[in-house]
């Protein structure tokens, strides 16, 4: 039997950078424990256990209050480990659900009343459940619950989505800064592109993955794109951890991808809208 992979550090670095009152982490897994949880017999990854207790330990030490969790493939479509999660926050913590098109209303408003805020699907090479088309057209049955997009795609397909989620219902968002190549600078093509998604209406980016977009710490080709972002799209920027770090090249130390903040958003309060004014703002977080 395979050994389960940690997929986190359990002692990570300690930040040094001090957030502001409200922070939120906009992009986070859970994973377990697999005796309430289990893991889908789906899922290609079989991680330790990543609860939820691990995950808000972290957040307290390092002063983040507001978080949002996104429902990993570990756990498939079954999205009740990210509910409980929600339950226990007592609406600090949100989530953005997976799910099939052939969804019913009535469990995409469950969900959107259990605290979702999102849906998200992936586009990777040789890995696509449904073509753009379809998400699009699945767009327009979350606009009136207030869910949005968020989208998963390698970085040499951010060109050819880009026409076809322009004309989705809702607000898309990009992961992880479209999962470009960071050695590839600012003036990369995959770059440049998702900097052209950030020019229409209807798309966010999230600045979280610093460490999958450059697999060499402490990330000096990853942290000018995200600071590029934050400088020229502050109002479409969250932020997140990512943790804890599935399907990677290398365990990330936490409290690194936290102080790597003092380079993304230097100015007191391009931090505070990143952390604070958007994620509140987008999510609709409870006062």
């Amino acid at each position: 039997m395979t050994e389960p992979l940690l997929t986190f550090m359990r002692n990570p670095t300690p930040s040094t950078i001090k957030l502001p009152a409200g922070a939120c982490d906009a992009h986070v897994h859970i994973f377990g424990p697999r005796a309430l949880f289990p893991f889908s017999p789906d899922s290609k990854l079989i991680p330790a256990d990543a609860p939820k207790e691990a995950l808000f330990a972290l957040h307290e030490k390092a002063g983040i209050q507001r978080c949002v969790i996104v429902q990993s493939l570990v756990h498939g479509y079954d999205n009740s480990v990210v509910e409980d999660a929600i339950k226990a926050t007592k609406g600090r913590y949100l989530g953005v659900a997976l799910v099939e098109l052939s969804v019913s209303d009535a469990e995409l408003k469950r969900l959107a009343d259990a605290g979702f805020r999102g849906m998200r699907f992936h586009f990777m090479k040789g890995r696509r459940a449904y073509e753009p088309e379809q998400i699009v057209a699945f767009s327009k049955r979350l606009e009136p619950l207030g869910l949005h997009l968020q989208i998963h795609f390698d970085g040499s397909l951010a060109a050819e989505l880009a026409p076809h989620l322009a004309k989705s219902a809702v607000p898309v968002v990009v992961d992880h800064m479209g999962r470009v190549d960071a050695t590839k600078g600012i003036d990369g093509a995959e770059f440049q592109a998702v900097c052209k998604m950030l020019e229409l209406p209807n798309f966010m980016v999230k600045v979280s993955g610093i460490d999958r977009i450059d697999a060499q710490p402490p990330y000096k080709h990853g942290i000018p794109l995200a600071r590029h972002l934050v400088a020229n799209y502050t109002d479409r920027c969250v932020w997140g951890t990512d943790w804890p770090h599935p399907n990677h090249t290398h365990i990330p130390d936490d409290g690194m991808l936290i102080d790597a903040l003092g380079q993304i958003a230097p100015k007191p309060d391009v931090l505070h809208q990143l952390l604070v004014d958007n994620p509140m703002k987008f999510y609709r977080f409870p006062a």
